[in-house]
């Protein structure tokens, strides 16, 4: 009962920051249409450009604890916002109007390109942190065995929470999100109603890329280490959670990654780790069988 629990502690946080990445996929893909297959990698600049921060702000006994947290992360959401909106005018505006295979090749060769760029500049090695966030409470203990809660797993799940309720207030209430909405229904009729399209969309995959730098954060914090490929699996993992939670759903991508999360640490304690990865996507094959739209998305209404 308390390894279970303790598994289902660590399900939570991991899949929490799978969470965030898949939110910034079912954005783009919701006013776009495409997947952008860099938003891993993006995610992957955003855990350096948080480390880069920590230790010219720590390193550099300029700040220190959750100050010094605070600004690194608004350095990489900076960071990564400037890399999101690289993207689209790169890899997606020029080739908004041609075949829909187009972008999606292009946005894979902008993969290889900021992997290539970020082992270049960073080195191939892998990258160790100090833990910042030290400490937590304990559960309770059971045959010797005692469940911990860390505080960084409480502040990734609160900060997850917190994103996404403020990402809904900012769809649903604000000017941008109308505009972000009307885009999605019919991109044509919303630019001749005056709506900025391509301001919109480049905005949309600004804030994709700074919630990617949040999930870049939350990772570093929660396991010291990082390297140039981190962004691939966990791009590959998160897209996985965006569509078993419904492609385009908000709610879907969290709970989503949620899943992905509890399947990988629940399979990894109780058979072997090596097949936690086969393990997820076999969930979301039988899952797409039974429900082609996921567990929380709509059906495709075509317009004619």
């Amino acid at each position: 009962m308390a390894y279970a629990l303790q598994q289902l502690i660590n399900g939570i946080s991991l899949g929490m920051i799978y969470g965030l990445i898949a939110v910034g996929y079912t954005m783009v893909y919701g006013i776009v249409g495409m997947i952008n297959f860099a938003h891993g990698d993006i995610f992957m600049i955003g855990a350096f450009a948080m480390l880069v921060g920590l230790l010219l702000l720590v390193g550099g006994s300029f700040l220190d604890g959750s100050a010094a947290i605070l600004l690194a992360l608004a350095f990489s959401m900076a960071v990564t916002g400037l890399y999101g909106w690289t993207v689209e005018r790169i890899a997606y505006r020029p080739l908004r109007g041609s075949f829909r295979l187009a972008p999606l090749i292009s946005a894979i060769g902008m993969s290889i390109v900021l992997q290539n760029f970020v082992q270049v500049s960073q080195g191939a090695r892998v990258k160790p942190m100090e833990p910042l966030v030290p400490g937590g409470v304990t559960l309770f203990e059971q045959g010797g065995f005692a469940v911990q809660l860390s505080w960084i797993q409480v502040a990734i799940v609160l900060v997850t929470l917190f994103v996404l309720a403020a990402f809904t207030v900012l769809v649903t209430r604000t000017r941008l999100g109308r505009a972000m909405r009307a885009v999605e229904q019919d991109r044509k009729m919303a630019s001749l109603l005056g709506v900025d399209t391509d301001r919109t969309i480049s905005l949309a995959f600004v804030i994709g890329a700074a919630l990617a730098a949040v999930a870049g954060g939350m990772y570093l914090l929660r396991y010291g280490v990082i390297d140039f490929y981190i962004g691939f699996l966990a791009g590959v993992k998160a897209f996985t959670a965006a569509v078993l939670g419904g492609i385009g759903s908000l709610p879907g991508a969290v709970l989503g990654g949620l899943l992905i999360g509890l399947i990988e640490t629940f399979w990894s304690a109780y058979f072997s780790v090596q097949y936690k990865d086969v393990a997820a996507f076999s969930i979301l094959v039988l899952t797409l069988i039974f429900l082609p739209t996921g567990l929380l998305g709509r059906q495709e209404v075509e317009k004619v």
